[in-house]
């Protein structure tokens, strides 16, 4: 009775945010009450639990970096950054968008994908402001190509740090296995990406040739001293967040104390920075955590995972397969995250089955690939794309979830295609 109450309930929740007829925060929150209506959430279970609960490192290392971000746009780096991207671009639409993937790309590995939105999307917006150009496509190319760089290192995307904690896979792992693939993919998307959004790249340039030329991106800068400060800082957390293992701190733990370090150096006034925090967002983010870790604590999620499991057996090809594929539909309706969580110890069964462990067991990097690129099918499906969907909607720019999963489904099945290529040449073909 219970388990079909949970799934009942949160098909109509997932339901209302899909077609929008209510606001996706106020669906969510719908969601989670009848879930304590019906006594599948308590406080442990929504506070405290660690398998069914909010995930506080995800939501307090996204307001950390929310913090970040808010004191950096005061400086006018923003703005630097957008006039900048525009005369670099020389006013071609597809040109910026290639820039902005490449600037997402890169940043998204050694940061993680969600804090890598958060610098670029503002950024995103204001070129697409200066240029009069429409910022949805610009804004959903950079949350697929922020999930999709986010693979290729241990801290890119979240689930990675869940898996590779469970499997003993170390940041040069994931450098050996994952960045080649993330290269390919990247590559590819660069190329379909001018397919994808072929219409909109049609669209003229709202500023001359002569005004581009005119661009001066030093003027922006309002505050060099605070600049300077603000960008020391979030040095110092970039270092950090690569060297997490090392100094033993939770990545949420390095953007509270970079949070804290930024506010202290800029000596900037609560209400200027907390007036960029998207509440909304992480509101959405804690009552989709409770929600999917009610399906979690049913065993909705673990049983489908057993299942698997117990159909694959040592067949590693096939274990591969399914895990790579499925993890990836998965991914498309329920948080990576929360589902990463669940998944982790029924592939760590998998993986003892079969005659390979470790970094040289292709079921790890399937359920890697699989956890990852999944994430680009729909709006909900990861954080990165949660985030940015808040700050376009707060912008007065909003993307319904349907405009941006009509292009994030075709972009997850060709990576996704791409991605088990990779595996069977990697490791049965080639190896």
């Amino acid at each position: 009775m219970l388990t079909s109450a949970a799934l009942s309930i949160f098909i109509v929740a997932y339901a209302l945010i899909a077609t929008e007829r209510v606001h996706r925060v106020a669906a969510a929150l719908g969601g989670v009450a009848a879930m304590a209506v019906v006594g599948l959430v308590d406080a442990e279970s929504a506070f405290f639990d660690h398998h069914t609960g909010i995930d506080w490192n995800v939501i307090f290392l996204l307001f950390g970096m929310m913090i970040i971000v808010g004191v950096l746009k005061q400086t006018g780096l923003f703005e630097f950054l957008a006039l900048w991207a525009a005369k670099r671009s020389g006013g071609d639409p597809y040109r910026l968008l290639v820039l902005l993937v490449l600037i997402s790309a890169t940043v998204a590995p050694i940061l993680d994908n969600v804090t890598c939105v958060l610098l670029v999307a503002p950024v995103t917006l204001s070129v697409c402001r200066q240029l009069g150009l429409p910022s949805a496509p610009y804004l959903i190319s950079l949350i697929l190509a922020s999930n999709i760089g986010g693979t290729a290192t241990l801290i890119g995307d979240p689930p990675n740090i869940i898996i590779g904690s469970r499997a003993g896979l170390s940041f040069l792992d994931f450098l050996v296995h994952s960045l080649p693939l993330t290269v390919i993919l990247l590559a590819g998307f660069v190329v379909m990406a001018r397919w994808l959004f072929r219409r909109d790249l049609r669209h003229e340039v709202g500023i001359g040739g002569d005004v581009l030329a005119d661009l001066r991106p030093a003027d922006a800068i309002t505050n060099m001293r605070m600049l300077v400060r603000c960008l020391a800082v979030l040095g110092l957390v970039m270092v950090a967040f690569s060297l997490h293992t090392v100094l033993h701190l939770d990545p949420s733990m390095v953007a509270m104390l970079g949070a804290g370090a930024t506010v202290l150096v800029s000596r900037t006034e609560p209400e200027e920075f907390l007036e960029e925090v998207e509440w909304g967002t992480l509101a959405f983010f804690m009552a989709l955590f409770v929600l999917v870790g009610s399906l979690v604590q049913v065993g909705i999620i673990g049983r489908i995972s057993e299942l698997a499991a117990e159909a694959m057996g040592d067949r590693e090809l096939l274990a591969s397969t399914v895990l790579l594929f499925g993890s990836g539909v998965v991914g498309a309706f329920v948080d990576n995250i929360p589902y990463t969580t669940a998944t982790v110890p029924i592939v760590e069964e998998m993986v003892a089955a079969t005659p390979t462990s470790g970094a040289d067991s292709p079921l790890w990097w399937s359920f890697v690939f699989g956890a990852d690129l999944g994430g680009n099918a729909t709006a909900v499906a990861a954080g990165a794309n949660v985030v940015v969907l808040g700050i376009a909607a707060k912008a007065g720019e909003p993307i319904s979830f349907w405009q941006f999963t009509r292009y994030g489904v075709v972009t997850t099945v060709a990576t996704l295609l791409v991605a088990w290529g990779y595996v069977y040449l990697r490791y049965f073909a080639l190896a």
